[in-house]
């Protein structure tokens, strides 16, 4: 249900995980509580596509050697086309955080499962719907009668696509959803007219228009962009965790938040140049993009981040409108069990770090 990575060799995702352990191992997340080398604890983190823009915070803590700075060993991993999803593999305890969408706790709790986000990255999906020129789609009421393609049925992007079109009154019952992956296999259903649009972020979205075979149809990428779409502000990005592991690791998460949330306020202060020169080289520079493509897009898209990890107000009142929406939650959602900014507010004020972002009271 997360955000596939950009399809890139296996090989190459493999070294990306820098040593992390395998999301399919049957290993219970329990590392913070045995603890690292020295004491130090240890939290397996597995991110929904490593070497996308909109999960770019994860490995970028990593490389300015923040999560070490805050007194944590963060192993990182990334989920696989196909394989289990990072929030479901935090959820059953195969690691300890996901990083994922904010609107997966909404999920769980209406299933009768307890996750918090525990610090929020992004306050939009960081998503573009991508079109075909001769689509003429320009806002969601131009969905009825296409063929959209998803990074899977049932994922993030595809809620996405239902919202866009429900907005407009476009019942799911009047287009046709498929999923494409992202990456590489998107471009291909794109270039060769499977679908008409698709769902996706970048360095994909670059990648789309420097091929020619499509453009950016509605905007989802940008703070302004969500909020005209979406009607508010729509935290994506974040740290997701079980309620019961943050209650017994709350030393370890508040560690884990300290680290993210100074790369979010690192991130704020330089360009998109400097942090694609802190991330790996395989994530900027690869099959689908160059760096300047990378850099270029990135600068167009910054402004998704937050600058502070702190949860915006009426940020998940708006995720649960939208989950409402589509019928993914019926029932009654106690929102303010569905994140915390108690360990974003602290890490601002133990580093006496100016926060800008209103944060979100208990119901949202």
């Amino acid at each position: 249900m997360s955000r596939r990575p950009a399809t890139v060799a296996a090989s190459l995702l493999a070294v990306l995980t820098l040593g992390a352990v395998s999301a399919c191992s049957g290993n219970s997340g329990s590392g913070a509580a045995s603890g690292g080398s020295g004491g130090t604890p240890t939290v397996k983190l597995m991110v929904g596509g490593i070497d996308k823009q909109i999960y770019l915070p994860y490995q970028l803590a990593q490389n300015l050697g923040f999560y070490k700075k805050y007194g944590v060993e963060v192993q990182l991993s990334t989920e696989q086309d196909g394989g289990v999803g990072a929030e479901a593999a935090m959820a059953s305890g195969q690691v300890d955080m996901a990083g994922a969408w904010y609107n997966h706790t909404i999920e769980f709790q209406a299933k009768g499962k307890a996750v918090e986000d525990v610090v929020q990255l992004s306050g939009a999906p960081g998503e573009r719907e991508m079109c075909a020129k001769k689509s003429g789609v320009t806002s969601g009421a131009d969905l009825k009668g296409k063929t959209l393609g998803v990074t899977d049925l049932g994922s993030g992007t595809d809620t996405l696509t239902q919202v866009l079109a429900a907005k407009k009154g476009v019942k799911t019952s009047q287009f046709h959803r498929i999923a494409v992956g992202s990456g590489s296999t998107a471009i291909a259903a794109l270039q060769n007219g499977k679908v008409d649009c698709v769902m996706t972020t970048q360095p994909t979205v670059a990648a789309i228009q420097k091929k020619g075979v499509g453009t950016s149809a509605i905007d989802l990428a940008t703070t302004q962009g969500a909020t005209a779409a979406m009607g508010g502000a729509y935290p994506a990005a974040g740290v997701l965790a079980r309620t019961d592991w943050v209650n017994s690791h709350k030393d370890t998460v508040q560690k884990v938040v300290d680290a993210l949330v100074a790369t979010m306020h690192w991130i704020d202060t330089h360009s998109a140049a400097d942090i694609a020169n802190k991330l790996p080289a395989s994530f900027v520079s690869n099959q689908l993009v160059t760096k300047a493509d990378y850099v270029s897009a990135l600068t167009e898209d910054k402004g998704q981040f937050l600058p502070d990890g702190i949860m915006p107000a009426g940020g998940p009142k708006t995720s649960l409108a939208t989950e409402r929406l589509v019928g993914n939650v019926k029932g009654s959602v106690d929102l303010g069990k569905t994140f915390t900014n108690e360990f974003a507010l602290k890490a601002n004020k133990t580093e006496g770090l100016k926060t800008t972002t209103t944060p979100a009271g208990p119901t949202g």
